[in-house]
């Protein structure tokens, strides 16, 4: 696939079939992520990857409380609490693949650099056929003593980007996309 038509055609997917995502396509999606450019080359991000339902549905029940919990007066409020409040709602909307990126510890761009091995590895994902969405609702409960916990993470670690993994269930329809506000200096 061409760098331009996977960068045009990848969207978030939120419904997966139940089909599984093998070991060794999540290794070359984690191997596509660590191309990806970091400050001074420092690379400070690990991988954990998850496939039990189980503890994906303890961790969407964590983040649930946590977000309704902590969830600030905004334009999406209140959308974000009905959603929330679903009792079968699943952030991970029941994908076979959860690939946590996390920074090792907190140090300056850690963000950005899992950022950008976060879109490495969705656009990798998109060319090979499969799925991806960078689950936001999960990302401040994961950085919980509690979440940590669930995935056994070093206290030390900053996890930054929740994608989750799978077979789309059906295509999903291009989005509109807004024209680039471009400010031209010299």
């Amino acid at each position: 696939m061409e760098l331009n038509e996977a960068i045009a055609g990848r969207r978030a997917v939120r419904e997966y079939t139940n089909q599984p995502v093998d070991q060794a396509t999540i290794l070359r999606l984690i191997d596509a992520a660590v191309r990806a450019p970091s400050a001074v080359n420092q690379q400070p991000y690990f991988f954990t990857v998850v496939r039990e339902q189980d503890v994906l549905d303890r961790i969407s029940r964590g983040a649930k409380a946590f977000m309704l919990a902590s969830l600030a007066d905004s334009r999406h409020a209140e959308h974000f609490r009905l959603r929330l409040s679903e009792p079968n709602f699943q952030v991970f909307y029941h994908a076979p693949v959860l690939v946590l990126i996390s920074a090792i510890e907190q140090a300056p761009w850690i963000v950005e650099d899992c950022a950008l091995a976060a879109e490495n590895l969705m656009l990798a994902a998109y060319a090979a056929g499969l799925g991806t969405c960078w689950i936001g609702f999960a990302q401040g409960f994961l950085n919980t003593p509690d979440g940590k916990a669930m995935l056994n993470l070093p206290a030390q670690c900053v996890p930054v980007a929740p994608i989750i993994v799978g077979h789309p269930r059906s295509p999903v329809p291009k989005v509109p996309r807004t024209a680039p506000d471009v400010r031209w200096i010299g």
